[in-house]
């Protein structure tokens, strides 16, 4: 494969060559027995490469169930060094790992990546195993398009076999494991920094007490009972003062032709709780201060049917992963005035599913082109970048992961948006800030917590 040649800003129209792929194209019926031979549970590759760069997945990395109350998140390979370390003197011996934004901000910011020791640490509960086996056989695309959504998939990755015989399927089915990865049922986060970094300078413009679940990955549900919302989220605004008391409630579906995505809020001194209008797509995200829009978050979110998705291959890529040491710190300490500072990063050689996204036709947003970067083993959007309206790349996208051996799972941690033509970024996730500490919790919750109802009777005036 030949890659093409890496330029300056004014030359970074999207690439239009084809990733290399190593995966076969898979039958109309998936054979679920693959996810116990040459595939792992939830649809990586078993085996790892040729040189042992990356090792073969032996079952993740798996603790017992912690105390409920007790924070999950825990230091993980401290001891080790990097390998290597990538930088502008060395990229072009490196540039066959590395995605286009990260070319770029190498060259132009300065970026520097300590890459580490590669482990497969993405694990998950067996009855997400159970059902991923299922939803292989039963799981089927919008007949009236796979960006609208899926049906006849619960609690578990809903396509693990990609198919890869029509890349509009495969892309689709892509997009939809990374809406729906496995996260954990339930979670609670006691402080959520949402940072803009402007001209070098951190400024918190929204901190929030975080609660979700995932009625989709409820171990007691069935795909009978289940509503066709995959995630529910209650944010409760506690900084900077000017928001204190703002809270949000937002739903997202399986299948928006059938259960639109909503959001509700409820403003300051108001009392009372309003349905958003139009609070998705490339609405600018109050939290980034006009650096992305909504749909920029966690690399890709909300509702997808904007877009087609078209899956180019998988390639190896040096990416973010196993990054803990983050949620363990500071925002202020670790964010440097383009990127997370190196100190504080993991790079690690992955397998990942290039998919490019360009708008159906008669649809109108900001970023008309995406092309993004699935980690094989959770189905997270690790990387990506993001098109103007001529074609030139202006925004990238990260996700760093950390791995969470007693829930078990590799999940989400911070996510960020870079503005390539500034340097100013944007940043949210799971870490603390100044006097706010952050602590993850897996526990229990009222689902009536998650009811726009409760949210208005428990409304201050």
């Amino acid at each position: 494969m030949k890659r093409r040649d890496f330029g300056l800003l004014a030359g970074t129209s999207l690439a239009t060559a084809a990733v290399a792929g190593t995966a076969q194209a898979q039958s109309a019926t998936p054979d679920p027995n693959l996810l116990k031979t040459t595939l792992t549970p939830l649809g990586g590759e078993r085996a790892g490469n040729a040189d042992g760069s990356i090792p073969a997945w032996t079952g993740g990395l798996v603790s017992a169930p912690l105390p409920e109350g007790t924070n999950v998140a825990i230091p993980l390979f401290e001891d080790e060094q990097p390998l290597y370390t990538v930088d502008a003197s060395n990229m072009e011996q490196y540039k066959e790992l590395l995605t286009t934004a990260t070319q770029f901000q190498i060259q132009n910011f300065g970026m520097t990546l300590p890459v580490y020791q590669t482990h497969r640490t993405a694990a998950a509960p067996q009855y997400v195993y159970d059902n991923t086996a299922k939803n292989a056989v039963n799981a089927k695309l919008d007949p009236r398009g796979g960006r609208l959504g899926f049906t006849g998939a619960y609690g578990g990755i809903p396509f693990p076999i990609i198919d890869t015989s029509d890349p509009l399927i495969g892309g689709a089915q892509i997009i939809w494991n990374h809406l729906t990865a496995w996260f954990d049922y339930s979670d609670y986060s006691t402080f959520s920094p949402g940072c803009v970094i402007i001209g070098g300078k951190l400024i918190l413009v929204a901190g929030t007490i975080s609660r979700t679940i995932y009625p989709y990955y409820d171990p007691n549900g069935s795909l009978e009972t289940f509503e066709g919302y995959y995630s529910k989220g209650h944010y409760y605004y506690k900084a900077p003062g000017s928001v204190v008391g703002q809270e949000q409630l937002v739903w997202h579906s399986t299948n928006v032709n059938i259960n639109p995505d909503i959001v509700w809020t409820l403003l300051n001194g108001q009392g009372r709780v309003r349905k958003a209008p139009n609070e998705q797509y490339d609405t600018p995200n109050p939290s980034a201060n006009g650096l992305g829009s909504l749909d920029e978050s966690s690399i890709f979110y909300g509702n997808p049917s904007q877009y087609d998705w078209t899956v180019v291959g998988k390639q190896e890529f040096l990416v973010p992963y196993n990054c803990n040491k983050q949620v363990l710190s500071n925002m202020d300490d670790f964010c440097g005035p383009h990127f997370i500072k190196p100190e504080y990063m993991r790079w690690e050689k992955h397998r990942l599913w290039v998919v490019d996204a360009n708008l159906h036709p008669g649809i109108r947003n900001v970023r008309v082109k995406r092309r993004l970067y699935f980690d094989e083993d959770t189905w997270y959007a690790l990387l990506g970048e993001g098109y103007d309206a001529d074609n030139v790349m202006s925004h990238a996208y990260m996700i760093t992961n950390f791995c969470v051996p007693s829930i078990p799972g590799t999940i989400e941690g911070q996510t960020m948006t870079f503005q390539l033509t500034s340097g100013d970024w944007f940043i949210n996730g799971n870490a603390s800030y100044g006097p706010y500490k952050n602590s993850k919790y897996e526990m229990y919750q009222q689902p009536s917590l998650f009811e726009s109802q409760e949210m208005a009777a428990n409304a201050a005036f």
